[in-house]
C-alpha cells in the first residue's frame, strides 16, 4: 500500500470493507477502534464498491484488504479487478497478529479466506497474482517491475521509498497496526520477523498451513 500510494496516478484505499465486515461478520475477537471504524467509515458493501468504480474513472485505485472482508464466497466485483494475493508464512503471520489481537481464530487471519477468494477467481478464468512477503522483501524493485507489467502500468522508482510516519490514507487502526511501517522508509525485513510465535496458536497454526501451502504453490518468481 506503502508503495503505490507514492505514485500520482494511484489513489489508494486501506481496508475500505473493513466496517462492512465488522458489522455483517460473526467477529469473535474485539478488533482495536472498532467502533470508531463502524461509525466513520461506508458500512454498505455496494457504495464502497461503487465508489472504487468511481474513482477509477479518473485514477488507477489501489484497494489493501484483508481477504476475510470480503464476506460472500463469491464476491463478482473483483472479477473486474488485478487482483494481488500477498502471503506470509502462518507461523510469522500470527506470532504478528497476535501482538494485537491475542488469541486470533484461522477466521481472524485471513488465510483460509485468501485460499478460497484464489479458487474463486482461478475457476472465473481470473486466476490472481501471488505473492510472498520475505520474497518480496528481498527483492522488491524486481517483483514490483513484474508486478506492474502483469497489471499493464508504468514502474516507477518512487514505490521503493517514502518517508517515515506514516501517510494521509492511513486507516483509523494504523496506531494499532502500523509501528513497523510507520519507522520504515522503504522495503526491509522487520526486526520483529522473528519473533516467536506463542504455543497456544499452534492449533490455528495447524489449520492455516493447509490453506497456505495451497497458495504457495502459485507464487510468482522472478
Amino acid at each position: 500500500m506503502y508503495s503505490f500510494a507514492q505514485r500520482e496516478d494511484t489513489v489508494v484505499l486501506d481496508e475500505p470493507f473493513y466496517a462492512h465486515y465488522l458489522l455483517n461478520s460473526d467477529v469473535s475477537v474485539n478488533h482495536p477502534s472498532a467502533k470508531k471504524i463502524c461509525a466513520t467509515m461506508e458500512r454498505d458493501e455496494l457504495k464502497i464498491v461503487q465508489n472504487i468504480a468511481n474513482l477509477s474513472e479518473r485514477h488507477h485505485v489501489f484497494v489493501k484488504g484483508m481477504a476475510h472482508h470480503y464476506l460472500s464466497d463469491s464476491p463478482d466485483f473483483i472479477l473486474k479487478w488485478d487482483n494481488i494475493i500477498l502471503i506470509r508464512h502462518p507461523e510469522k503471520l500470527l506470532a504478528s497478529f497476535s501482538k494485537v489481537i491475542k488469541n486470533p481464530t484461522i477466521q481472524d487471519i485471513g488465510i483460509k479466506k485468501a485460499s478460497e477468494i484464489f479458487t474463486y477467481l482461478q475457476l472465473q478464468g481470473k486466476t490472481p497474482i501471488v505473492l510472498e512477503s520475505d520474497a518480496l522483501l528481498k527483492n522488491p524493485s524486481a517483483y514490483l517491475k513484474k508486478v506492474c507489467g502483469l497489471v499493464s502500468i508504468p514502474f516507477t522508482e518512487t514505490m521503493l521509498s517514502w518517508q517515515k510516519g506514516g501517510i494521509p490514507e492511513d486507516g483509523i487502526w494504523a496506531k494499532h497496526w502500523y509501528q513497523n511501517v510507520h519507522n520504515s522508509e522503504g522495503f526491509a525485513p522487520q526486526k520483529t520477523s522473528s519473533d516467536p510465535m506463542p504455543s497456544r496458536l499452534e492449533p490455528v497454526l495447524d489449520e492455516a498451513m493447509e490453506f497456505y501451502t495451497i497458495l504457495r504453490n502459485h507464487i510468482l518468481t522472478v
